[in-house]
């Protein structure tokens, strides 16, 4: 018995240390997934990472699409049940998820990042993201925007999350 309480305290303490990085695990909305790629304007071969993979959902619709999806994740739970998803996927270009916080990764290869984070991280994300993306790159935010930065385009469907695209 001990060990299951040791194994759901784990379970909780990477939750709670992802909740305090960036954001508590949430997954996106299924329908919006499409919204997502499509805003972004992928492209076969393009480098899409995701900052807070989640399970995977996002990684696996953009590698659907030809990009090389690379997905971040500091839950263990997400992260677990992303790798069994992107296990079973059989499309083209298979998407790679890291346990690994986003915030000590280098972005500079990405041409397209995607987030779903909370809004008091969003200064920080923005001051990460202008010093290290490429000019060109694309970034898109699902609900929250990035202060201090204008959005190119702003996908608003009455009763859905909006979601951001900026360009460097």
């Amino acid at each position: 018995m001990i060990w299951l309480y040791l194994i759901v305290f784990i379970f909780g303490l990477s939750f709670l240390y992802g909740a305090y990085r960036a954001a508590p695990f949430l997954p996106m909305h299924a329908a919006d997934v499409e919204r997502v790629i499509k805003l972004a304007e992928l492209k076969p071969g393009e480098k899409f990472i995701d900052l807070g993979c989640g399970e995977g959902r996002t990684l696996i619709a953009a590698a659907r699409v030809g990009a090389e999806a690379t997905g971040y994740e500091i839950s263990l739970l997400p992260y677990i049940w992303a790798k069994i998803k992107i296990l079973f996927y059989r499309g083209p270009n298979k998407p790679k998820v890291f346990f690994r916080d986003f915030w000590k990764i280098n972005l500079g290869e990405a041409d397209v990042v995607y987030n779903f984070l909370m809004p008091r991280v969003m200064a920080k994300l923005r001051e990460k993201l202008k010093k290290e993306l490429k000019p060109g790159a694309r970034v898109i935010n699902y609900t929250f925007y990035l202060p201090d930065w204008n959005p190119e385009k702003i996908d608003d469907i009455p009763g859905r999350p909006k979601i951001y695209l900026y360009r460097k």
